[in-house]
């Protein structure tokens, strides 16, 4: 044994290392004979990803980077080894290729287990040789769990997203670029299938006077209100969106005009019978209840119309004629 390797017998750092925090004092004598001292000057590289690897390392002192290259041929930064940290064990464990070409930042003093000795270990000691492989298996597992937690967060911000880019934010509705992509693809499917569907334009009565009499913040207590009306109304499958201001809409596929009316009449009679806490005043803290009407316009494809901007148009006169006939009431397009 080396004079290097006899001094790494009795040295402390060993014991630290995660790789060996396990072992006995004995123990660790018996794998010190092993490991062999070697430095690296600053911006050598370690190895090369795609690499055949025959041999794990220990960072004793110093700083390495880990890059990896992307799809346009450039490298990103993935990860800096931290000290007593180990890697490169996966090409002599799994014999898989070196996954990151890893640089020294810094001068580095490494502890290089080679694979042939690793597998000396194996068969001479197999008890170090298991507490080794658990403490490899204790780092991976961290490793998946950071990597679980950081997907989870990903996937999170990813719904999010998601969400709000087909979402109304104040009502939690669909908005109008979901509603109108839905029904042109619906409308598509339907008549390749002869199949019917229903659009209700959704307009509140007088919401200007509301706005004025007690705030914004009571104008958004009506949208929200209203929401929950048509969420509570509509069945599974319907498409209830937000599409500006006191403007709604509900896409009903696979809906006759008959059955759409009586939809409509139900968000008619459900809306005005919903008493709707709201600010008194634009700036008071007491509140008052108040009601809100609406008015509807039904069109139906493809007795009314062929195509999504037509029976838009359709359910949009539909409304108008209910504005002009009282409003609290739905109309059929002609």
């Amino acid at each position: 044994m080396s004079d290097r390797r006899k001094a790494l017998v009795h040295d402390p750092f060993l014991k630290t290392s995660p790789l060996f925090e396990q072992l006995s004092d004995l123990e660790l004598n018996a794998v010190a004979a092993f490991l062999e001292p070697r430095r690296i000057k600053s911006g050598e590289v370690i190895f090369h990803e795609g690499a055949a690897g025959e041999e794990m390392f220990i960072l004793v002192s110093g700083r390495i980077n880990g890059w990896v290259n992307q799809a346009d041929g450039t490298q990103r930064l993935m990860f800096n080894t931290n000290l007593r940290e180990f890697f490169g064990e996966m090409s002599i464990i799994a014999d898989e290729s070196r996954s990151a070409t890893l640089i020294a930042v810094t001068d580095v003093e490494l502890l290089v287990l080679h694979g042939i000795d690793f597998y000396r270990i194996v068969y001479e000691h197999p008890i170090i040789a298991i507490k080794m492989l658990k403490a490899i298996g204790k780092v991976h597992n961290t490793w998946l769990e950071q990597t679980s937690g950081h997907l989870g967060d990903l996937m999170r911000w990813g719904e999010t997203a998601r969400r709000r880019a087909i979402s109304d934010e104040l009502t939690g509705l669909y908005n109008r670029r979901f509603l109108e992509e839905s029904a042109k693809e619906r409308l598509e499917q339907g008549f390749a299938r002869s199949r019917s569907v229903s659009f209700l334009m959704v307009d509140l009565d007088k919401i200007h006077a509301i706005n004025t009499k007690h705030g914004s913040k009571g104008g958004d207590l009506v949208f929200i209100s209203t929401a929950e009306v048509l969420r509570s109304v509509t069945r599974l499958g319907d498409i209830c969106a937000r599409l500006a201001g006191d403007e709604f809409a509900i896409l009903l596929p696979d809906t006759e005009q008959d059955e759409a009316r009586l939809i409509a009449e139900k968000i008619c009679q459900t809306m005005f019978s919903l008493k709707i806490a709201v600010p008194e005043s634009p700036n008071g803290k007491k509140q008052v209840e108040i009601t809100v009407s609406t008015s509807i316009g039904i069109a139906s494809a493809p007795l009314n119309a062929e195509r999504w901007e037509d029976l838009s148009l359709a359910a949009d006169r539909a409304l108008h004629r209910a504005k002009e006939l009282g409003r609290n009431r739905a109309e059929i397009a002609e």
